[in-house]
């Protein structure tokens, strides 16, 4: 999964998408380079970012929806049902919700109706105040009973488990050692039966690893070890900003499990 960010504050690729045209452009390259599907998103959920408005949002990823329908196979990064609406009436195949289902009671019906996709992600707290002291007594548990409790509150609302996937939220109200933690045990969160999504692309956790214990962000080395790693313990969909990184690494480590 590649990542367009159509923002001016996220964390690593703010600004650099703000032009739809330059984000189609960088969508396609993405899928070009090995990309199965490309997540476009309006709205930062980097630690510390505040929120947009709906009409804010839309404008800066409907034109580029609009550009890439039909040529790419696209993921919408919202919480709001109107964005996610328009979204699936623009080609838009999964709805990638960091809230899973918890920021906008209609997003479910939105989903079920549309027909689409949709990714479940655990968050402690908010983008907010995610990272101001998270706690856990056991994180891996802890995340998995969330998900469970969340897919089923998906499927009790109409949308089909089997067009369900998990995010176990790598960085949203995690620290370092709760992140390692969940990279260790994320076969018991394949457990749960449902394909697992993992976005450690370029974050600060693995730059705090080996570099400054104030990272904000992490190298492609790095990004690509830890998605190798998420791979070999069951995730199914890697979240990358390096795409052709990541594919050739994938490649190399699926070659080895064959």
């Amino acid at each position: 999964m590649g990542v367009v960010n159509v923002t001016p504050d996220s964390f690593s690729d703010g600004c650099l998408h703000l032009d739809a045209d330059t984000a189609a452009a960088a969508a396609r390259a993405m899928v070009a380079a090995g990309a199965a599907i490309v997540d476009v998103g309006g709205e930062s959920t980097r630690p510390g970012s505040a929120g947009v408005s709906l009409d804010e949002e839309l404008r800066r990823v409907v034109p580029v929806l609009e550009r890439l329908r039909g040529e790419v196979p696209v993921s919408i990064d919202t919480s709001k049902a109107e964005v996610a609406r328009r979204a699936l009436a623009l080609g838009a195949e999964l709805v990638n919700d960091v809230t899973a289902l918890r920021g906008d009671p209609a997003l479910a019906g939105v989903v079920a109706d549309g027909g689409g996709y949709l990714c479940l992600m655990h968050m402690q707290g908010d983008p907010r105040t995610m990272q101001v002291d998270p706690r856990y007594d056991d994180v891996v548990a802890e995340v998995a009973r969330f998900l469970e409790e969340r897919l089923a509150v998906a499927v009790g609302q109409g949308i089909r488990e089997e067009r369900v996937c998990l995010d176990p939220g790598f960085g949203f109200g995690k620290t370092v050692a709760h992140n390692l933690e969940l990279l260790r045990r994320l076969d018991e969160l394949a457990a749960l039966g449902r394909p697992l999504l993992v976005g450690l692309s370029r974050k600060s956790t693995l730059g705090r690893l080996y570099g400054s214990p104030d990272a904000t962000t992490a190298s492609t080395a790095a990004s690509v070890a830890a998605a190798v790693q998420a791979f070999e313990r069951g995730a199914a969909i890697v979240r990358a900003h390096d795409v052709r990184e990541h594919v050739e690494a994938l490649a190399v480590a699926q070659a080895v499990l064959d």
